[in-house]
């Protein structure tokens, strides 16, 4: 099993920042891609970044210039820098990994609890 714990979450303002942390353990290989995932009240959930083992990454147009993906393989730990925060970034994120670098939810066999980000206007 691959165990996946967010952290990083909390309350900003508009225009503020966050940097959320996805940390992973049990039989996680460092060559699995990582998602971050997004889902708003009465909403889907959507994607919003991934990145592959070795850096190569995707965003969502919507975070596009806001917001980076990172990970730090050393430590089996993915993050997400998200800047200038808009009250619709509002959501539960979720971190995710898979051996498919993918945009698709559907692709993803591992999942976290996810981080409340709540963006005050």
């Amino acid at each position: 099993q691959v165990q996946l714990v967010e952290s990083g979450g909390g309350l900003v303002q508009a225009g503020g920042s966050l940097r959320l942390s996805c940390a992973a353990s049990g039989h996680f290989l460092t060559t699995y891609a990582m998602g971050w995932f997004r889902q708003p009240l009465g909403k889907e959930r959507e994607f919003v970044a991934a990145i592959t083992w070795n850096g190569a990454n995707t965003y969502a147009d919507f975070v596009k210039g806001r917001f980076t993906i990172s990970r730090l393989n050393a430590k089996n730990t993915v993050y997400l820098q998200m800047n200038s925060l808009k009250p619709e970034d509002a959501a539960i994120y979720y971190c995710a990994a898979d051996n498919t670098f993918s945009a698709s939810a559907d692709e993803y066999d591992y999942w976290g609890r996810g981080t409340q980000v709540t963006v005050s206007s």
